[in-house]
């Protein structure tokens, strides 16, 4: 009871435009928040403005409560659920804060208490503004921009990641409440929006997830209601933010969070695993993806240029050719490095010269096809999928004239010239000319395969969710997905090529205690990228050289090591007939292919 009184006494109530008035002839500064009786006060502020004002401890600070249905002079503000306060001093508005924004409501405070002591002890003139809202005559207007931090100084480059305060969290009224400790973490909003998903976007949103059980679920969900979208930045770090801010959202299971990380967001304000109240983006690249999506139009403040459109990742190949691949791999890998590309894929392959054909169809009535055809069949050749902002460019300006003589007399330091054959006239480094041919020629190096994965059952219980989104997280399609419990009769012959080892027997039975998750998971040299997702096979190795992969986190031991993969290309395949039959993957492909395509 002497809580409430507290916080009755701290925010005079206002509800009639007599109140009104009264309150507004007040001596110092009123601080006003305006709010809807549909929505409520903000009740986030609160706690702030108790600190402010148990901190400060000036009599000149006052804080009230106003519903803009029943003061006439606020009804312009009537059906807006924004949190809205207005400053007043000596019955003028001195400045206007929009939305539930903890330090800069901080801020404000302290300024403009500050100038009205200045105005009462000194004699200054009170700086009025006009806020359109309160304003009668349209052409009297003096619009008041909402005020930000920062709004300009957004340096290129900045780290960010994109955030969602999910449907569940906004309809609780959790929102501002969110954001207000988002904020007091030292995480800054660079960019804010509510919107609705329509069926069709949250299906494309979540598009990676389209295998799930619980897939359309998750679409109805996310399309239900308001969600907040945030682009989330930090002050001050020139490293990765989203490491910081997955650790303040907490695990994508509610209980798992509350157990691990109690005061994680999800610990906070979820539910359970579909109703966990936010998102966040979990490496650059979705980052990018997401913020394209529902940011389009999002600019960044750059030194040189004060504004520029962002621009996101794209990939492009490179090809090393065998003459310098045997000879200079490692310094030309460094100067890829040194430039700044990440390298997301890369395979060594002798090329057959029906291969080489293929790849070069457009070249095969040029003179020098002959010597081109003999150098590419000569020994391997290194296939890198390269990606960074403007991959494609930057890299065909690296590599300099397609021409080794060009290159050599016209831009020595290109890497064509730096890194030319001794005993060829073809240069040993190609690059992808447009981004539509770099997809195409990844694809050609890197087609879309399909590996089988599976959950093993202890680790099914436990930790299914997490796995499912780490396997998403990684760029896998789930491309078919059913829990089954193996028979004996299945598990042996799904182990068949263990039979006869001393563990099979231990091996069988613990695949037979309880269900599995078998999944066909389809990506880009999938089966590597799979294995290199799932770790060592023993848990210790995997906790020292792959701490994050699955098997790193969730592992018991060599035999109970949470997740299973295919070894080979050819293995993955008679695995997948074993457990789905005879399923059509060219189909799949296909299928997915359109997917993409009625996405872009």
């Amino acid at each position: 009871m002497a809580g409430k009184k507290k916080e009755a006494t701290l925010q005079i109530t206002i509800s009639n435009q007599e109140q009104w008035e009264e309150t507004l002839s007040i001596k110092g500064l009123l601080v006003v928040d305006v709010y809807q009786a549909w929505c409520g006060v903000c009740k986030p502020t609160v706690s702030l403005f108790r600190k402010i004002k148990n901190e400060l401890g000036d009599d000149l600070l006052h804080f009230a409560v106003a519903e803009a249905d029943s003061i006439d002079l606020l009804d312009k503000y009537r059906g807006k659920c924004e949190p809205t306060f207005l400053f007043f001093a000596g019955g003028v508005l001195v400045s206007v804060v929009r939305g539930a924004n903890g330090p800069l409501l901080q801020k404000t405070i302290t300024e403009q208490l500050e100038a009205e002591k200045k105005v009462l002890s000194q004699g200054l003139e009170r700086i009025v503004i006009k806020d359109e809202a309160l304003l009668e005559e349209e052409e009297e207007i003096v619009p008041v921009e909402p005020q930000t931090e920062d709004e300009d100084v957004v340096p290129a480059g900045k780290p960010y990641t994109v955030a969602i305060i999910k449907p569940d969290a906004v309809a609780h009224g959790k929102a501002d409440e969110i954001i207000m400790k988002i904020q007091e973490a030292g995480f800054e909003i660079l960019a804010h929006e509510e919107r609705t998903m329509t069926e069709s976007e949250a299906r494309d949103f979540y598009q990676h997830r389209a295998g799930e059980e619980k897939f359309q679920e998750l679409v109805q969900f996310m399309s239900s209601g308001p969600s907040h979208i945030l682009i989330i930045s930090k002050p001050g770090e020139d490293a990765d933010v989203i490491p910081a801010w997955r650790e303040f959202i907490g695990p994508t299971d509610v209980e798992i969070a509350k157990k691990e990380n109690p005061e994680s967001l999800r610990a906070q304000y979820g539910t359970e695993v579909l109703y966990n109240a936010v998102h966040g983006s979990v490496d650059r690249e979705q980052a990018s993806r997401e913020l394209a999506f529902f940011f389009p139009n999002f600019k960044i403040s750059n030194e040189s240029t004060k504004e520029e459109a962002f621009t996101h990742p794209e990939r492009t190949l490179a090809l090393i050719r065998p003459e310098i691949l045997k000879e200079r791999k490692d310094d030309i890998l460094q100067s890829i490095s040194n430039a700044g590309f990440s390298i997301a894929m890369q395979k060594e392959i002798m090329l057959t010269e029906q291969q080489v054909q293929e790849f070069y169809r457009e070249h095969t009535d040029q003179e020098y096809y002959p010597a081109l055809l003999h150098q590419m069949t000569s020994g391997p050749v290194l296939a890198l999928a390269l990606v960074k902002e403007h991959a494609v460019g930057h890299w065909r300006n690296m590599l300099g004239p397609a021409t080794l003589g060009k290159a050599l007399s016209e831009a020595p330091d290109s890497l064509r010239a730096q890194f030319a054959p001794r005993n060829s006239d073809i240069n040993q480094l190609h690059g992808s000319s447009t981004t539509e041919e770099a997809e195409k020629e990844i694809n050609f190096f890197f087609p879309v395969e399909h590996t089988l994965a599976a959950i093993k059952p202890d680790t099914l219980e436990e930790h299914r969710d997490e796995i499912l989104e780490q396997i998403q997280n990684a760029g896998f399609s789930l491309s078919q997905i059913k829990e089954e419990k193996l028979s004996r009769e299945m598990a042996e012959e799904f182990y068949k090529e263990h039979k006869g080892k001393p563990f099979f027997e231990q091996l069988v039975d613990y695949m037979c205690k309880g269900p599995c998750l078998m999944m066909i998971l389809s990506k880009e040299n999938a089966v590597q990228e799979w294995r290199s997702l799932m770790g060592p096979t023993d848990p210790t190795e995997a906790q020292k050289s792959s701490p994050d992969s699955l098997r790193g986190r969730f592992a018991k031991s060599v035999l109970e090591n949470a997740v299973h993969g295919s070894s080979n290309q050819d293995h993955a395949l008679e695995k997948i007939k074993f457990i789905f039959g005879d399923i059509d993957l060219n189909m799949m492909v296909h299928e997915e292919e359109d997917s993409e395509k009625d996405k872009i």
